[in-house]
């Protein structure tokens, strides 16, 4: 199942982005798996990020449009649970700001694609089901 997203970015684009997303924080992270102070945010954010690019291609395989929807709302939820952690290892002071930084602007512009995406998939199966009932309606007479 494929999406537009008025951004001009692909669905393959967006799954690229999201996979570089999930390197990139498991860069960050890795280094302060050793502290036993930084062990569990950083396996945290690892997970998480991951999870959303995961959850994004899962969704590119989709056998319905409402599982479709799903996923794309797991994967929101998994990439904004990232930025947390990023944000909570800046706010702890575990992670300087200047590191972060380009990581954490790259996450909230994926919430963000993601926001749009999940409230279009949102919309898009709530109309879906209305014409059903329609359908259905119409049929009954």
């Amino acid at each position: 199942m494929r999406i537009a997203l008025r951004t001009g970015m692909t669905p393959d684009q967006l799954r690229d982005r999201l996979a570089d997303f999930a390197v990139r924080a498991d860069a960050l992270a890795a280094p302060l798996l050793a502290s036993p102070v930084t062990r569990n945010s950083a396996d945290q954010l690892m997970r998480a990020s991951s999870s959303a690019a995961q959850h994004h291609r899962a969704a590119g395989r989709s056998r319905s449009h409402a599982e479709f929807t799903a996923k794309i709302g797991a994967a929101l939820e998994e990439a904004d649970e990232a930025l947390g952690w990023l944000e909570h290892l800046v706010a702890c002071g575990r992670v300087p700001e200047r590191v972060a930084e380009p990581l954490v602007a790259e996450a909230r512009q994926l919430v963000m694609i993601l926001t749009k995406s999940c409230h279009t998939a949102q919309t898009n199966e709530e109309l879906r089901r209305s014409l059903k009932r329609r359908q259905r309606h119409d049929l009954s007479r």
